[in-house]
């Protein structure tokens, strides 16, 4: 069961992560918002997956990890249901939308930049924590460390203002091709993490 349920989260991400390209691509806001919300539950899935497998050395990486994860589940899936109820539906002033409103920037543009970092620094000590016995593994487990600098620019940035004037749209092309790199680089990560668990049995505790 705790293979299955890791191998499922691992799918979850990689078909989600898929999606949301696409729809960047597509310009299909509320598409993209819908399966970000899904993306954070096949995450902690397959952080679970990785806690549960690692070693006593380095069992407190993989719990940095999974805490990490959870945190940046609780933000994203507060901005993004934000974005596909209230913002959608409620008509709203302009000082309220400069605040709810993911394309006007703002607090909750903010929000989600934090929850990315947060996840960011999530894979970092996931990957840390991998036994890569397997050249695929290896992939994995660089990625996923390679990965945890995003969190410099997620958490730094938005201090500096330059996402805020990219999602006001000052910049839109430019921040659409970050989202689509990001995708780019993430997928194989789901892909891996996908193979990882359904070749190697993970370890039950002792």
């Amino acid at each position: 069961m705790n293979q299955l349920l890791a191998k499922i989260g691992a799918a979850i991400v990689t078909v989600t992560v898929f999606l949301f390209a696409v729809f960047i691509l597509c310009s299909f806001n509320f598409g993209s918002y819908l399966v970000c919300m899904f993306l954070p539950i096949g995450y902690i899935m397959m952080s679970a997956g990785f806690h549960h497998e690692s070693s006593e050395q380095t069992r407190v990486a993989a719990t940095i990890g999974l805490v990490l994860s959870a945190v940046y589940a609780v933000l994203i899936l507060l901005v993004y249901y934000a974005q596909t109820t209230t913002v959608r539906l409620e008509e709203m002033n302009d000082q309220a939308a400069r605040v709810l409103d993911y394309q006007k920037g703002g607090l909750l543009f903010n929000y989600d930049l934090l929850g990315y970092g947060m996840m960011a620094l999530s894979t970092f000590f996931i990957g840390l924590s991998i036994r890569a016995e397997t050249k695929p593994d290896r992939w994995l487990k660089w990625l996923m460390i390679i990965h945890g600098v995003f969190f410099l620019s997620c958490f730094f940035m938005p201090m500096t203002g330059m996402f805020t004037h990219m999602a006001e749209g000052n910049s839109g092309h430019g921040g659409g091709i970050a989202l689509l790199f990001w995708c780019i680089y993430f997928i194989p990560i789901g892909i891996l993490a996908y193979r990882h668990f359904g070749k190697i049995p993970v370890a039950e505790n002792h």
